[in-house]
């Protein structure tokens, strides 16, 4: 497996961050960490950062994260941000189009090819869900139309059927699970022509229908445990990531080169 990448830098927020998706030490690993782990095999000096944070809405991606990479000067860049931005009230799909094409144009004549990605589907039984799709099929169409201006890579997440299966997403219905990051992580390295572990391909379990009782039940835990903590958040303009930062914020090699294993 060869590859032209010598530094990858991924930008955004939870997605990108990897929740909720646990890794052997207990950090949150997710698509991002899995791609990198891959682009290693063929390139051992491969360099790896992860500025992402979860709560992230766009503007602060493109004002703190993107001049950090810059700074790191790696040569290919993921770029994910809006899905936070879709569940405000504010939420303006223009105008975060016309930042991730002055984002874009700065990371690109850097020299680095950049990722971009649609968002998936709006998770089952998300509330909203209808209002949620609109907003981000909106956002979906800005993104396609700086990934062909600036002949970046684009991951068609939108229009991916497994991605609609709830295996691929967390009990808190706003992250993927590990399942679906590996399904993520398939798809990038796809983008890349880079080859991908054949277990992330992997079709989803087959779903037991639950009983409507048992449905509601689980409606209402979740109502409980994740919703309602998120609106107090909400209302107290509090951020998920207010206390969090970078997991990984310069680049770092993933892994030695065999002559210095073997030293």
């Amino acid at each position: 497996m060869t590859h032209r990448f010598n530094g990858f830098a991924a930008l955004g927020d939870s997605f990108t961050e990897g929740m909720n998706d646990l890794g052997p030490d207990g950090r949150y690993r997710g698509w991002a960490d899995l791609v990198a782990d891959r682009l290693s095999l063929g390139r051992p000096e491969l360099r790896y950062a992860n500025l992402a944070v979860r709560g992230r809405l766009f503007d602060a991606v493109v004002d703190e994260q993107v001049p950090a990479a810059l700074r790191l000067r790696p040569d290919l860049v993921s770029f994910v941000a809006g899905g936070n931005d879709a569940l405000r009230r504010r939420f303006n799909p223009q105008r975060l189009g016309t930042r991730l094409h002055e984002a874009v144009r700065v990371l690109t004549a850097s020299g680095a090819t950049v990722i971009l990605f649609t968002s998936p589907l709006p998770p089952p039984g998300l509330p909203a869900a209808h209002l949620i799709r609109t907003r981000l099929s909106g956002l979906n169409d800005a993104v396609r139309r700086v990934a062909q201006r600036h002949s970046s890579v684009l991951v068609d997440l939108w229009s991916d059927t497994p991605l609609n299966d709830r295996s691929m997403w967390s009990d808190d219905r706003l992250h993927m699970s590990p399942l679906g990051h590996a399904r993520v992580a398939a798809m990038v390295c796809a983008a890349l022509e880079v080859e991908a572990d054949e277990a992330w391909n992997a079709a989803p379990p087959p779903a037991t229908p639950a009983p409507w009782t048992a449905r509601r039940r689980e409606d209402l835990k979740w109502a409980r445990g994740h919703l309602a903590p998120w609106v107090r958040r909400r209302i107290n303009g509090i951020s998920s990531g207010d206390t969090v930062t970078a997991k990984r914020p310069t680049l770092e090699r993933l892994r030695k080169a065999a002559t210095e294993a073997g030293a």
